[in-house]
């Protein structure tokens, strides 16, 4: 089984959807995530948690991260296909402004 790296992005920052919602939304929210936490079953390897403010670094200097990340998840399956099936209708796709999904399979390194 691959695993897969799964990145939430949207144009409304993580810290700020969670600052204005209220705690009806906070609640439906979460019950979203539990019933795709519940189809996806045990495709999902870390739920993961919402993301805030990052730092980017290079060899030279370091700045402010990509600020359109605002979540991750690990998830498991055979192939491509099969994330792009169990990313249908997620809840992240439900958030405010310009929202994405982007899943990238994690390389198994021989030796560690």
């Amino acid at each position: 089984m691959k695993k897969y790296l799964v990145l939430y992005k949207s144009s409304t920052p993580a810290a700020e959807m969670m600052a204005s919602a209220t705690p009806e939304q906070m609640q439906a929210g979460m019950e979203d995530w539990n019933r795709w936490t519940q189809k996806a079953g045990g495709a999902v390897v870390d739920l993961g948690s919402p993301l805030g403010a990052g730092v980017s670094v290079d060899a030279t200097s370091g700045s402010g991260a990509d600020q359109g990340l605002t979540g991750y998840s690990i998830l498991q399956a055979e192939t491509p296909d099969e994330v792009r099936k169990l990313l249908e209708e997620h809840p992240h796709l439900k958030t405010p402004g310009d929202s994405s999904i982007t899943a990238i399979e994690l390389l198994h390194m021989e030796g560690m």
